[in-house]
């Protein structure tokens, strides 16, 4: 059995009580580490001045003069005096294949975007958006078929397969918004797809104009078919190495030491592991602990009836796998946030290209129960996508609904993204015992783009972390990577600011206190993944995962966050400083 096979059970030998120090020790050099400042999550009031380690185990925590005293073998290890020790940073959702695809693509941001190779300068209207595009086809073979990443509608307006062939009338062309859930398709790229109207009888996301003609928008349940048609571009194996070093140094670079895969399997499980294998390798190749969530589709169409033994199977390692799988399922309720396909009560979308509409349900009101009560009686853990304010009532009522049969432990139910709630929904999140993991970056990038589709009442309640928080709801924030980049400290900042890219500041009262954004990159983060009995807080008994940082974060404005040096890491109890990685670009 692999290292990372134990991953589904470990969480209950950390929850054991702390065995004696000498025996957590025993067999091990011990290593004190002195800092400026250790920062344990385990209370606002409770720094440290030193931790103690032992193999990959924290076995100490405690003032420099307590650890020598108790520790009279352990050897001192100055490196960090001048440095604080966090708990290891987790980006909690990332989608590390995606990514790496996206990020070896031609990118055309809406507006200054991180990536493996340095910023990408954004461009910020359509006239912009559509030179580039011009320019990436002027510079391709003449019938070589072009993907670009990168489009947004609400900054670069409307996009038909009309103004996809201007620019390029006679080879394919195809055009992937920032969001990943929708693709646009000029004239050529249709024909060589052998893409038909009567998709759409099929499946969602497939869009007809007034005369029952594609429009070249295909997207969310339609969008694999483009990815199946427009393999050999896409899914290069070249690319995607690349994309996934460069997604590697990126998660280096911020601290990061554990981060999951949140949608296993939707690229088809040999294509995902094989490039996992690859690529990341293991723990101390890459420098980052990475786990994987299956998604309840991919495993439905790859196991059927045996779905729910499928994902006991790899998560307790009876099933070889590429790096370990985490015992939790991952679902959908609604669309994308940023497509504006999310589920949002009525009216709707008040403008944007979902203009008249409510978005789109995945799994949909009747869908979530049926959907997750298998993998509930199995007793695994809810990662669930959703959304808009429609998608958070199916979500909590499904949750109300499952939490009535409930005859033991409570399963762990974390919402996805959550990008718009109502004032009623914060509270039931809380008294139902929902956790949110966060797509940090809406506020930032979307809210002032956002209130007109929205509206000013619905507009408000976007992200609204701080109430949640207040309700009782553990808040983690994550990066959805390559939708942000994958950067905590950054993440974490901007909740505390409310910052928007515009330079304004959305809905201060929503905010989160210092201390409450980094425990939503820190021990709710592992909450998020089931793991807070193994991560997240320096405490004895706990895998030695820190962060090495400059400054203290608790000492310093949010806004400063991202700007905070990282020294490295220690993984598994071994120092990892960073070499050659360069510097993380912000954004």
């Amino acid at each position: 059995m692999k290292k990372w096979a134990l991953a589904a059970s470990i969480a209950a030998v950390a929850c054991a009580a702390p065995a004696p120090k000498q025996d957590l020790a025993a067999g091990y050099d011990i290593v004190i580490y002195p800092a400026q400042a250790v920062v344990t999550m385990t209370g606002e009031d409770k720094t440290a001045e030193a931790v103690a380690v032992s193999a990959d185990r924290i076995i100490a925590v405690g003032s420099l003069e307590e650890l020598r005293r108790d520790l009279p073998t352990a050897r001192v290890n100055p490196v960090f005096e001048d440095k604080t020790i966090v708990p290891g940073l987790i980006d909690p959702h990332i989608h590390v294949v995606l990514g790496s695809l996206q990020y070896n693509l031609p990118i055309t941001p809406p507006w200054p975007m991180a990536t493996p190779h340095g910023m990408k300068a954004g461009l910020p209207n359509r006239a912009a958006f559509l030179q580039a595009l011009s320019e990436l086809v002027e510079a391709a073979g003449p019938s070589e078929p072009i993907v670009a990443y990168g489009y947004h509608n609400l900054v670069h307006g409307d996009l038909h397969r009309a103004d996809l062939d201007a620019i390029a009338p006679d080879q394919p062309l195809i055009v992937w918004h920032y969001s990943s859930h929708d693709f646009y398709l000029n004239s050529a790229a249709i024909n060589a797809a052998g893409f038909t109207p009567d998709m759409a009888e099929q499946f969602h996301g497939v869009d007809l104009d007034a005369d029952g003609a594609l429009t070249g928008r295909i997207y969310e349940d339609a969008a694999m078919l483009v990815v199946q048609a427009f393999a050999g571009v896409i899914l290069t194996p070249e690319n995607v190495t690349a994309g996934f070093n460069g997604f590697s140094s990126m998660l280096r670079q911020a601290g990061v030491t554990t981060t999951a895969e949140l949608g296993y399997g939707m690229f088809g499980w040999e294509m995902e592991a094989a490039n996992i294998r690859a690529n990341w390798g293991s723990p101390q190749q890459a420098g980052y602990h990475l786990y994987l969530i299956p998604e309840h589709r991919a495993l439905e169409r790859a196991f059927g009836d045996g779905k729910v033994q499928a994902v006991l199977d790899m998560a307790s390692g009876n099933t070889d796998t590429a790096a370990p799988i985490l015992p939790r399922v991952k679902f959908f309720t609604d669309g994308a946030f940023y497509s504006q396909t999310m589920r949002l009560s009525p009216p709707g979308y008040l403008s944007g290209q979902s203009e008249g509409s409510e978005g789109l349900w995945v799994a949909g009101p009747d869908g979530i129960v049926p959907a997750i009560q298998p993998y509930w009686d199995a007793d695994l853990g809810v990662n669930i996508h959703s959304n808009g304010d429609a998608a958070q009532g199916a979500t909590l009522e499904a949750l109300a609904m499952l939490r009535e049969g409930d005859d033991g432990p409570a399963n762990s139910f974390v919402i996805e993204h959550g990008g718009l709630f109502s004032e009623e929904q914060v509270e039931l999140a809380g008294q139902l015992g929902a956790r949110l993991s966060a797509a940090s970056h809406y506020v930032f990038y979307m809210a002032n783009e956002y209130a007109g589709p929205l509206g000013d009442v619905r507009a408000k309640w976007i992200s609204p972390l701080g109430a949640l928080t207040e309700a009782g709801v553990p808040v983690a924030v994550h990066s959805d990577a390559p939708l942000a980049p994958p950067h905590p400290l950054r993440a974490a900042g901007v909740h505390v600011t409310r910052a928007t890219r515009e330079g304004s500041t959305y809905e201060a009262g929503m905010a989160l206190s210092r201390y409450e954004a980094m425990e939503a990159i820190t021990l709710d983060a592992a909450m998020a993944l089931g793991l807070e009995a193994e991560i997240g807080s320096i405490a004895t008994g706990k895998r030695a995962d820190f962060t090495i940082l400059g400054a203290n974060p608790l000492d310093m404005p949010g806004a400063e966050w991202e700007h905070i040096p990282v020294w490295g890491v220690v993984l598994d109890g071994e120092p990892r400083p960073l070499k050659n990685e360069g510097s993380l670009q912000g954004e």
